[in-house]
């Protein structure tokens, strides 16, 4: 399938001889027969049809060969590292994680012997002078969360190559409409499937692809850890993905159209959006995104930015984001509020600080929902 949209729609579907539907049969059973098998089928296991058709789904659409789907992004994510990271070694951290990322990388990782350090910027030299002989891994997060940074994912992927690490990369944010990480030699990519994947507001999951090596100790590693997805979500995940195109497309056009016109606006100090032509990374945006995403914050001045909230009519005060509603959160009272008032302030992350997730409504509607607000 070599279109992106035909993909979202029927890659991975499964087709069920019996009645017919159009849509893949949902596998509820928790036990299954084990004679004649050369592995047994159980949830735990991630092998239930459901599950390794959406995994298959995933895969298509990130070019990779091979993907698992979890029961949430952090269960993705804590499975990859553990995966590839074991006492003794090494691994570096982007600055500007997703706040429960960067919550487990530091509140964790030390308790199984594994050492870490987080860059101080996105610059690919500043990686480089953190590698170490024991380091193994290398994870980005582009564009990042809550300030939209750009990393240079082909100077990264340059990077791990050379010193034969493992290179792994969270593109939740863009999505895989906006940015394909793994066609441009990212090993392994993760995503927060609650997000832009599912795409309504109505479920937990996670996600990861990769090759077929580094898959096979992912999937050990998920085993033991245990957060596989049930039968009914996979379903609403697979069902969501249909419309990923369309969706992405229309909150693409209305994210650049609002950080426009916030940009001039008095009460606000600062946009964050890589598709604006002042954002410090553009051209690396321009340079590995189709698109640069639903995702924006501003910074306001001289307002409480819970008042601000408050007076919203449309868009709504809420966690979360990727959904075809337009929600705002402040992120120092959210995805990063256990982060020390110091770790805040390194991260950039100020109280002022605002994020909108942009959905799929009128552009003018939202625009106008916040003139009133500020």
């Amino acid at each position: 399938m070599n279109s992106l949209k035909t993909a979202c729609v029927h890659a991975g579907t499964l087709f069920d001889e019996k009645t017919r539907g159009v849509n893949s049969p949902i596998y509820t059973s928790t036990s299954f027969a084990y004679l004649d098998l050369e592995e047994a089928v159980y949830p735990r296991y991630f092998n239930i049809p459901n599950t390794e058709a959406v995994g298959e789904k995933i895969a298509a659409l990130e070019q990779a060969e091979s993907g698992m789907v979890f029961s949430s992004g952090m269960a993705a994510i804590t499975s990859v590292l553990f995966a590839f990271l074991r006492q003794g070694d090494h691994a570096i951290f982007q600055t500007g994680l997703y706040g429960g990322t960067f919550h487990f990388v530091t509140s964790e990782l030390e308790r199984f012997g594994i050492e870490y350090d987080i860059t101080k910027n996105n610059e690919p030299s500043t990686f480089e002078k953190l590698i170490k002989k024991n380091t193994r891994l290398i994870y980005i997060e582009t564009p990042s969360n809550p300030l939209l940074k750009i990393t240079d994912i082909k100077a990264i992927v340059n990077l791990a190559r050379s010193n034969g690490l493992v290179s792994v990369i969270d593109n939740t944010f863009a999505s895989r409409i906006n940015q394909v990480p793994h066609h441009l030699g990212i090993d392994i990519v993760t995503h927060s499937a609650t997000k832009y994947l599912g795409g309504h507001g109505d479920i937990c999951a996670g996600a990861a692809v990769s090759g077929k090596e580094h898959m096979l100790k992912i999937r050990d590693m998920a085993r033991s850890l245990g957060g596989s997805l049930n039968a009914q979500t996979v379903y609403l995940l697979e069902r969501s993905i249909k419309t990923l195109a369309l969706r992405v497309e229309q909150q693409n056009r209305n994210a650049q159209y609002l950080a426009e016109k916030l940009s001039t606006h008095p009460s606000i100090v600062r946009v964050y959006y890589p598709g604006l032509k002042d954002h410090p990374e553009h051209d690396i945006a321009r340079s590995q995104m189709s698109g640069f995403g639903g995702m924006l914050s501003f910074e306001i001045k001289d307002l409480d930015p819970v008042a601000v909230q408050r007076k919203l009519k449309l868009i709504r005060p809420s966690v979360s984001l990727g959904g075809v509603d337009t929600i705002i959160c402040s992120p120092a009272l959210t995805s990063h509020r256990h982060l020390s008032p110091l770790e805040k302030q390194q991260e950039g992350i100020s109280d002022n600080l605002l994020r909108l997730s942009v959905g799929i409504e009128d552009a003018d509607d939202l625009l106008a929902d916040i003139e009133q607000a500020l």
